[in-house]
């Protein structure tokens, strides 16, 4: 699963057949593979937001 994310993120063209065949070999079904993309997408989309605003992050010491 995070070979996948991984590859999502940083070559989401590189996804192949092949790469969801093994995330079913080891039993994700196909709801479970669509959640695995749609947060993985999330979190990409989000961070590509927050740097394309200049976001910065909090100190969380100074909370």
């Amino acid at each position: 699963m995070l070979d996948y994310a991984l590859r999502l993120t940083v070559d989401p063209a590189g996804i192949d057949r092949d790469a969801i065949d093994r995330l079913r070999a080891v039993g994700f079904d196909d709801r479970a593979i669509h959640d695995i993309c749609a947060v993985t997408a999330y979190f990409a989309f989000v961070n590509r937001i927050a740097d394309g605003l200049g976001v910065e992050l909090e100190d969380p010491a100074s909370s």
